[in-house]
């Protein structure tokens, strides 16, 4: 029989993976993928726009607002890939045209600027001032040609004072007036409301917003992809409704989760041999939905 028709489930170069040993298999299920859908190619879109802004006294920014583990990282990933610079590209100076930063546990600058220096291949130096952090850090962004600054987890922001949160707000609004660049804020409904509360800011940064998923064309259409992708011998049907919305409710309509639950249950049907994913593997998976997650480590901090 020929692969093509064998496996005609799978996207054609699955097929190929799919005739591979169980344990690369399994390898190739646990590695991060891009999962296009019309709400993060509107997103990448969007980022795009930023990037080929022209330059101009005051940019134009951008804040994703999405619910935890529903896909803005992944998102800010692919438009980092999109613009890294070649690893071979030994004969040009070091560029960076999209700068992502991970915003530290709290709205503390220093700790900011030498995140931000780290990635810029700059060790930190421990009793450095604030202000020659600063400057060392806008020399090398401008030196290294950044052409967008994104700053994930802008919600941990929200784990200092109001006149913290207040000073990061300035320190973002001064970044974009000295750098000149469009800025892209990565967080949570929390954060497009802490970033509103500022009267400049609100109207400088523009939220594009990622829902929950819900039951509908555009999820079967992901639960379709999602199949298709990983290299499983038999057919799944993980769009039938029943179990679309099996799937649905365990992950509470996080994408981050939905993956990981179809993913985890993928390798268990390789191993175990059965090579599709059934109702039976997701109840044997154990499977703890985010929400009782969350309660279960509330309870051990409090006992």
């Amino acid at each position: 029989m020929d692969v093509s028709d064998e496996y005609a489930h799978l996207l054609p170069w699955v097929r190929l993976v799919a005739q591979a040993p169980s344990q690369e298999r399994i390898r190739r299920v646990q590695m991060d993928r891009w999962i296009g859908y019309p709400c993060a190619e509107n997103a990448l879109s969007r980022l795009e726009e930023l990037f080929a802004f022209p330059k101009r006294t005051r940019m134009p920014n951008l804040i994703l607002v999405g619910a935890t583990n529903n896909g803005k990282t992944m998102i800010v990933e692919k438009f980092h890939r999109m613009h890294s610079q070649p690893p071979d590209a030994v004969d040009v100076p070091y560029q960076v045209p999209v700068l992502k930063v991970q915003m530290p546990s709290g709205p503390d600058e220093n700790r900011f600027f030498a995140a931000m220096l780290e990635i810029l291949g700059v060790p930190d130096r421990l009793n450095e001032r604030l202000l020659a952090r600063q400057e060392t850090a806008m020399r090398l962004v401008r030196a290294a040609g950044v052409k967008v600054l994104v700053i994930d987890e802008i919600h941990n922001m929200l784990a200092g004072s109001r006149a913290q949160q207040r000073r990061f707000l300035n320190l973002l609004r001064w970044l974009g007036n000295e750098l000149q660049i469009p800025l892209v804020a990565v967080g949570t409904v929390e954060a497009l409301r802490a970033v509103q509360s500022d009267d400049q800011l609100a109207n400088r940064f523009t939220p594009v917003v990622l829902p929950p998923w819900q039951m509908g064309p555009e999820y079967l259409t992901l639960l379709n992809t999602l199949e298709a992708v990983l290299p499983l011998r038999r057919a799944s049907v993980l769009s039938e409704p029943t179990f679309a919305q099996r799937i649905l409710t365990l992950a509470e309509g996080a994408l981050g989760e939905i993956i990981t639950l179809v993913t985890q249950a993928a390798a268990r049907a390789i191993a175990g041999g059965e090579e599709m994913i059934s109702p039976d593997i997701l109840d044997d998976l154990g499977f703890i939905a985010p929400t009782e997650r969350r309660r279960a480590a509330e309870r051990a901090v409090q006992h």
